[in-house]
């Protein structure tokens, strides 16, 4: 299922470079300029994390980094909030059960 507006009829879409990365393990292709989360969320990842007392699911929340919803491993650095992180070419990203720890 998509989940991005590719055609409008009042606003230019700009056409954006397909970037690859990884996530848990998968290839997954975002766009040049998406940030982490968005990238994800566009692929179908609704997902990003869970509470750390009830582990209860965790989505794409306030998009401004305010809260701690979206906090992913990102290249082997925990906590970082991926809603407000830009997408990089190659980057490996993997989701993490409450309180991140360096592996």
């Amino acid at each position: 299922m998509k989940q991005r507006i590719e055609n409008h009829p009042i606003l230019d879409i700009p056409l954006r470079r397909k970037i690859k990365f990884y996530y848990n393990d998968k290839v997954i292709f975002g766009l040049e300029g998406d940030t982490i989360a968005s990238a994800l969320h566009a692929s179908g990842i609704t997902q990003l994390s869970k509470s750390i007392k009830l582990h209860r699911p965790r989505g794409f929340y306030c998009a401004i980094g305010n809260c701690s919803s979206c906090f992913m491993r990102v290249d082997g650095k925990p906590n970082v909030k991926t809603c407000v992180e830009r997408l990089r070419e190659d980057m490996v990203v993997e989701s993490q059960d409450g309180r991140g720890s360096i592996k």
